[in-house]
């Protein structure tokens, strides 16, 4: 089925994998070397940690993916709509992202798990933004989904069967996006440690002040209409 994406969405998924990217491999890179942004690998460490009867992994792990799920808990109070829109509240869970990824900075810094808990709750807040637009899937937090669909879309063509070139061409954005970020931040991890966390912290920020800043304007422009 064919999509049609504004630029804003491809900009916008793009750059919030990149995002995603860099948190991840920080957390990776760190001291408990946790995944962050998803929580396939998670689960399954926790189901090791169960059959093992170990206490401290349990609790950890069950906090990561409460964590995950209480951040798109709150993105979904926020925004209340999984279909992206021009005008909803995304600037307040971007701000808010940000602000959880800076909080985490130094408890990371002390090697507390709770820098992995709040990094983990901004990935939720990210990835349960936006999740569909024209029936397009977007994940940016996580690329299972993402290579799920280049494989579907090489069997259509092994079968002569017409592509989605669109939602294909996004897969693939997304994938570089992620790929591209977790770059970035393996090599920020080894020049600033934690403080890595400061340029997707910077980013999302920016982004989610001037969101805001184009919803009051945008909100401004259809009460004129």
């Amino acid at each position: 089925m064919s999509i049609q994406l504004p630029r804003w969405v491809w900009i916008g998924a793009v750059a919030l994998a990149c995002i995603a990217g860099m948190v991840n491999v920080v957390g990776f890179l760190g001291f408990e070397h946790q995944a962050i942004t998803h929580l396939t690998g998670t689960t399954s460490l926790l189901a090791a940690a169960l059959a093992h009867g170990d206490a401290r992994a349990i609790a950890h792990l069950w906090g990561m993916l409460i964590a995950f799920c209480f951040g798109a808990m709150v993105s979904g109070l926020i925004i209340q709509d999984q279909t992206a829109q021009p005008g909803r509240r995304y600037g307040v869970v971007l701000a808010l992202e940000a602000l959880l990824l800076l909080a985490a900075i130094p408890l990371f810094d002390q090697e507390q798990i709770a820098g992995a808990l709040l990094a983990a709750t901004a990935c939720g807040l990210q990835n349960a933004m936006v999740t569909t637009y024209s029936g397009a899937v977007v994940r940016t937090t996580h690329l299972s989904g993402m290579f799920t669909d280049l494989g579907i879309g090489l069997g259509h063509l092994l079968r002569g069967k017409p592509l989605p070139m669109k939602r294909l061409t996004l897969s693939g954005l997304i994938i570089s996006g992620f790929l591209g970020g977790g770059v970035i931040g393996a090599l920020a991890f080894q020049q600033f440690h934690y403080r890595a966390l400061l340029l997707p912290a910077a980013l999302t920020g920016v982004t989610g002040v001037a969101h805001l800043l184009y919803r009051q304007w945008w909100r401004s422009e259809s009460r004129r209409d």
